[in-house]
């Protein structure tokens, strides 16, 4: 069993920015696959971003349209860590964020593709 924790919420101003930490643990971490998904009130989850694994190639990071060059997904295999960084936060930016893990197999923000999710972190952007 995998287990994902995010950590990092909280309650901010518009400009400012926030760090989010999902760590993983359990049985013999190694998924290929992570991404940060969100949950705005009375919406669906969203895909947010994800960090695939290529093995020798490397790790390449994926953005969903609206979060582009404001949103940076990062991914330390040591710490079985990945974080999202998120700048010039926006009130429409507001929502539970969070993470899952899965194998690199079908498209990547589609929600169904993630094995394990984590319980999600409240981030809320006042104006």
């Amino acid at each position: 069993q995998v287990q994902l924790v995010e950590s990092g919420g909280g309650l901010v101003r518009a400009g400012d920015s926030l760090r989010l930490t999902c760590a993983a643990s359990g049985r013999s971490f190694g998924y290929d696959r992570m991404g940060w998904f969100r949950q705005a009130p009375g919406k669906g989850r969203e895909f947010v971003a994800a960090a695939i694994s290529y093995g020798w190639s490397g790790t390449t990071a994926y953005y969903t349209d609206s979060v582009k060059g404001r949103f940076t997904i990062s991914r330390d295999y040591a710490k079985n860590t990945v974080d999202l960084e998120i700048h010039t936060l926006q009130p429409e930016d507001t929502a539970v964020y969070f993470c899952a893990a899965g194998p690199n197999n079908g498209p990547y923000y589609s929600r169904e593709k993630y094995d394990y999710w984590g319980q999600g972190t409240q981030v809320t952007v006042s104006s």
